[in-house]
């Protein structure tokens, strides 16, 4: 018996060793990826530029499409992998910015990726900044301005952490934690010294406002967790601040031009005072340009399922109470309970969702520009009941918040985004850029 028992434990040691050791050897470095600090010059950035700080997407036969990719990488404690990597983007920036104005365009990747150069959000990336690229130069042209450059930012952390299918899925709430972890580190930094690079490019170019650097935020899953964590404080203050004089209001400011989330893993409680104290206003000037816009697909289990029975799990025994206020779009009291608000994510709590984006079934390809000029005329008249056609979709205005409010929490269309991650189709691309492009128009 003795014996029978010492052998089963042998086994069972061994069985939680040799576990142990498969799961350690399937966990992916916490590296940086990006260890030349130089500007790789290509065509095919995926074959030429693997460890390249910065690619500079040069191409001869279509300049329209040319554009820059940084990236600046985060460990496990929101720290940069190092500071010399920032300090080379950083003056790429401010060389670029001498010479012409930027479009700095921002991306914080999710869940089960990173910044190494295959990944396949890296790859989406350059296609997207490709496009908006040649997108802007319509746009300039157009207008009859000076083209403003490209210059995209890829955020890198862990997303990614056990390489094993299916074993790997259950790194979800690890991963969120993270993801919290790196935007209270060093992102605001990041974010505060490209907004810097936008802001003293303005200043310079007071004289000629149509020539002003922009800055838009991108965020998916926990990247949207991390942008929103290094931000949110900020968003608040800007909020309450007014550029004229003392006890006039005018239009609220955001971070940089633009921050846009898509299918963030977060709670909405995180929210709840960004919703309230934007009600509040009750109204806005039809100058106003978007701040902040939250995309969730209706599909999207992960941040809808998953998201909800952990967050009712680990939140088992904190205490809510409901929140009364008067919406004053409706001018009707309205209700919200915080115990829910807490358990399920942003893009999925139906009382502050206020638009929603749906698939127009009958699209036919317009010319980029009609669209650009579609888009802007429509926001000009947004009000709740209104829409907005893009090339796709057709963004309508829900009736529980006034016009031009800059919060935007907006439900797609599944046939828009299908899941969690097919964050890059050509459908929301075209939504996003032509969004963008009504963002950072001139003053």
């Amino acid at each position: 018996m003795n014996n029978t028992k010492l052998a089963s434990h042998v086994i069972w040691r061994i069985w939680l060793v040799s576990t142990s050791l498969i799961l350690l050897s399937a966990c992916t470095l916490n590296k940086q990826y990006h260890t030349q600090y130089d500007t790789c010059r290509t065509t095919t950035p995926q074959a030429e530029c693997k460890s390249s700080t910065v690619v500079d997407f040069q191409d001869a036969a279509d300049p329209d499409a040319n554009y820059s990719l940084g990236f600046i990488e985060f460990d496990d404690q929101g720290q940069l992998h190092d500071r010399k990597q920032l300090s080379y983007l950083i003056d790429d920036l401010y060389s670029r910015a001498a010479d012409d104005s930027l479009i700095i365009m921002l991306f914080a990747h999710g869940w089960q990726h990173n910044a190494q150069h295959n990944d396949r959000y890296v790859i989406n990336f350059h296609e997207t900044l490709r496009m908006l690229s040649q997108e802007e130069s319509q746009a300039a042209r157009m207008e009859m301005r000076e083209t403003r450059q490209i210059a995209g930012v890829y955020l890198g952390w862990r997303g990614r952490s056990v390489d094993i299918p299916v074993i790997n899925a259950t790194t979800f709430w690890e991963r969120k934690n993270t993801a919290h972890t790196v935007g209270s580190g060093g992102v605001a930094e990041v974010l505060s010294r490209l907004e810097e690079i936008r802001n003293l490019k303005s200043s310079i170019d007071q004289t000629q406002p149509v020539t002003q650097t922009r800055l838009v935020i991108l965020g998916h899953s926990f990247g949207g967790a991390i942008v929103y964590t290094a931000l949110s404080q900020i968003l608040m203050d800007r909020f309450v601040q007014t550029k004229g004089p003392v006890g006039i209001a005018s239009d609220a400011r955001g971070f940089g031009d633009l921050v846009v989330l898509l299918n963030p893993a977060f709670e909405a409680t995180r929210f709840l005072s960004h919703r309230l104290m934007s009600n509040e206003r009750g109204h806005y000037f039809d100058s106003q340009l978007p701040v902040l816009a939250v995309l969730t697909s209706e599909s999207d289990w992960a941040t809808k399922y998953a998201f909800w029975a952990g967050r009712a799990a680990s939140t088992l025994f904190n205490t809510y109470k409901d929140i009364k206020y008067v919406n004053k779009a409706t001018n009707k009291e309205e209700i919200i309970s915080e115990g829910s608000a807490n358990r399920t994510a942003i893009g999925h709590f139906k009382p502050i969702e206020t638009h929603f984006l749906e698939y127009k079934s009958d699209a036919k390809v317009e010319d980029n520009m009609v669209i650009y000029q579609r888009v802007q005329a429509e926001w000009d008249a947004d009000a709740p009941n209104t829409s907005i056609e893009f090339n796709y979709s057709m963004l309508h205005h829900k009736k529980n918040s006034v016009g031009h409010n800059p919060y935007l929490i907006i439900k797609v269309d599944k046939r828009i985004i299908p899941n969690h991650s097919d964050i890059f189709s050509n459908e929301v691309g075209d939504f996003i850029r032509h969004f963008i492009l009504l963002s950072v128009q001139d003053d």
